[in-house]
């Protein structure tokens, strides 16, 4: 059944995103078509992108990456228009609510919106803009994503992915369960995305020395390297023809993979690059890149 609402959701999260643009089918025929570097947003680790309001939320460490594991209240989730202007900052949590420290994966979907944080996930109302945090039992809390109501977040450092039922735990009655579903099995797993196959794609962080990749997820089965060891592998998304975009750490690169042609490099210089998300338009894909390290947003526009 878990695997049914995987696919179903898969299917639901493309006609959420698909415009008339189709995307192109294969690794040769996608090319950078444009190249703009956006300044003044903090330390951005993570950015998602709200196709209601046609906006980018992205968070904000508020610090130096270097101390990214420091639980010091100074992070934040910074609200951006499409032409990457700063429209709000500092929009959540709000008052009475406990402070951000390193706000990293930010999901998306209708009108919630979750954030991992350290040790645990918080979930808001965009509108509302009220909010619920719940500590989760992990250390590092990567990225996440929402697979119908079942929230699934990774720890890299923990080597753990836990799942939090129901995902939308907004309201103080709601007890949501927590499980981990995968723990200790060298993937180190930062990156997540629902795969079209209805499994779940992780993206291995292990270190230079220790370079990993790609890794498909089924519920109760062993994780399985679909790619190459690529490096520190961070954001994903995996285009309808099923190739994968990535970020990686030991390149400084936005990546293209699939199983045929491996590994092509798009764009390089992204001393830090996150957990970006991807908007299909008449062009092809609009990706936004975080660069952690440099305190830049990168939004390159993919096509034919």
């Amino acid at each position: 059944m878990q695997r049914l609402l995987f696919a179903a959701f898969a299917a639901s999260l493309g006609v959420l995103v698909a415009t008339a643009a189709a995307q192109p089918v294969s690794a040769k025929e996608l090319k950078v078509i444009s190249d703009k570097t956006v300044t003044g947003v903090g330390h951005p680790e993570s950015v998602a992108y709200d196709p209601k309001e046609k906006v980018f939320y992205a968070g904000d460490f508020g610090t130096t990456p270097d101390k990214s594991g420091e639980k010091d209240g100074l992070g934040k989730i910074n609200k951006i228009s499409l032409d990457g202007k700063m429209m709000e900052s500092g929009i959540v949590p709000g008052p009475g609510q406990p402070a951000f420290s390193k706000p990293k994966g930010i999901w998306i979907h209708g009108n919630r919106m979750w954030i991992a944080d350290l040790e645990a996930v918080w979930v808001f109302d965009l509108k509302s803009k009220k909010g619920r945090r719940i500590e989760i039992g992990t250390g590092y809390a990567n990225d996440l994503t929402v697979v119908k109501n079942v929230l699934y977040v990774t720890d890299n450092r923990a080597d753990v992915v836990v799942s939090v039922e129901p995902a939308d735990f907004l309201k103080p009655k709601v007890e949501p369960k927590i499980t981990k579903i995968y723990s200790g099995k060298g993937v180190n797993p930062n990156g997540i995305w629902p795969a079209k196959n209805g499994s779940l794609l992780l993206a291995g962080f292990k270190s230079k020395d220790d370079p990993h990749g790609i890794y498909e997820l089924a519920l109760g089965q062993e994780p399985k390297l679909i790619s190459k060891p690529i490096g520190l592998v961070d954001g994903l998304y995996q285009m309808r023809n099923g190739e994968v975009l990535a970020t990686d750490w030991v390149t400084s690169s936005l990546l293209q993979w699939n199983e045929k042609d491996g590994v092509r490099k798009l764009v390089d210089g992204i001393k830090g690059p996150a957990d970006f998300c991807v908007v299909p338009n008449k062009e092809g894909l609009l990706v936004v890149a975080p660069d952690l390290v440099k305190g830049e947003l990168r939004f390159v526009q993919l096509g034919k």
